[in-house]
């Protein structure tokens, strides 16, 4: 389980679309207060969904080869399969002939998305917070806090080293915000705008690499 956590946590922390949003949130004004808000928000759908799983399980993981254990390995299975044909279809999708010379993305697009969010509050952030966490990661992470006993703390320090290392990437922003304001917002627009010529690429592995462990590891328990 442990591993299984440390794998998706990772996933879901170098995942470019919700970076790239919250350096738009944290370039804002009062950006530091929108990105707690951002940030608490992430965490509280990843602490809500631990804390359902683990009233469903009472704290205990199934035996194996029960009907929940079943149940957890083929919705981790059904999921890696998702992530490998998501990660595909954006390979695909990135390999396609770019748009002629001529054509031309709207202008001012860019500008308007900032000034959505230079009049964003903090509940705005909160929810954007929501809509771009990864949920098809976080189900797969789920699923694997079913096998999570509460009875020993190594059990607790995963789950809670799993919020840590799936929030690290947001927290490492807003500290930078925070301890050097105007030579992080320049880095950090930097940042989205290499992410923006790359997000693609990063998708694909991202989701290509943690699909293929999944099924991997599904299809080994089901049939071991």
């Amino acid at each position: 389980m442990i591993l299984d956590l440390f794998l998706i946590g990772l996933a879901i922390t170098l995942y470019p679309l919700p970076g790239m949003a919250f350096v738009l949130v944290v370039s804002a004004p009062r950006g530091v207060y929108k990105g707690l808000a951002f940030i608490l928000a992430w965490l509280a759908c990843l602490v809500a969904v631990i804390a359902m799983v683990l009233l469903f399980t009472d704290g205990h993981p199934p035996e194996p080869h029960s009907p929940p254990s079943l149940v957890a390995l083929v919705a981790t299975l059904v999921i890696g399969v998702g992530l490998i044909v998501y990660g595909e279809h954006r390979r695909r999708r990135s390999r396609r002939a770019p748009p002629a010379e001529g054509e031309k993305k709207p202008k001012g697009s860019g500008r308007s998305l900032t000034s959505r969010m230079n009049q964003a509050t903090g509940w705005s952030a909160a929810g954007l917070a929501v809509l771009l966490q990864p949920w098809g990661m976080v189900s797969a992470a789920a699923a694997t806090v079913v096998k999570a006993d509460l009875s020993h703390t190594a059990s607790f320090l995963a789950l809670l080293g799993f919020c840590v290392l799936a929030t690290s990437t947001l927290l490492a922003m807003e500290l930078y915000m925070v301890f050097a304001p105007e030579k992080a917002q320049h880095n950090l627009l930097r940042l989205r705008a290499w992410l923006t010529r790359h997000k693609d690429q990063a998708i694909v592995v991202v989701c290509l690499l943690l699909g293929l462990w999944l099924v991997g590891r599904s299809l080994y328990q089901l049939t071991g």
